[in-house]
């Protein structure tokens, strides 16, 4: 189950982590309304300090990279286990490692910016106002403050 692991699980966690996600329009206490993203917990939203920066909160993260990885592994070893022994060919291990190594180098390069925000968690309350899934290739329009009741 290790070569599985690093040969199918990592490589998957990476790639879905980063292609599926949810989005959640939130209104956060005292401050302007915000889209931020993550699966099951959003853990990353845009800056409020300037502009193409982000908050990242890393608690939250963990949880969510927890969920994915969870969620490959069980996948895997219940095939493995109970319907059929998985033999991973070499083009799709390697494919596989290229796509991921490829989106954590992009991952990288966009959390390295000086001005993103890195918090163990998050540290303001939110009203969520709207939520739904995305395929991060077409991200989700913004949705329109004026079409949700305000009390």
């Amino acid at each position: 189950m290790k070569k599985l692991t690093s040969q199918l699980v990592l490589p998957l966690t990476i790639i879905s982590f980063s292609l599926f996600t949810k989005w959640w329009f939130v209104i956060p206490v005292d401050a302007p309304e915000l889209l931020m993203k993550g699966f099951p917990l959003p853990y990353i939203c845009p800056g409020w300090h300037t502009s193409l920066s982000l908050q990242i909160f890393l608690g939250e993260f963990l949880v969510d990279l927890l969920v994915y990885f969870s969620f490959w592994w069980v996948i895997v070893c219940l095939f493995d286990r109970v319907i059929r022994k998985i033999k991973v060919h070499k083009a799709v291990k390697a494919t596989l490692m290229v796509i991921s190594i490829l989106i954590l180098t992009l991952e990288i390069l966009i959390i390295s910016n000086p001005d993103n925000k890195f918090y163990l968690t998050r540290d303001f309350g939110i009203e969520i106002l709207d939520t739904g899934y995305q395929f991060n290739l077409n991200p989700p329009e913004r949705p329109v403050l004026g079409d949700y009741d305000q009390d």
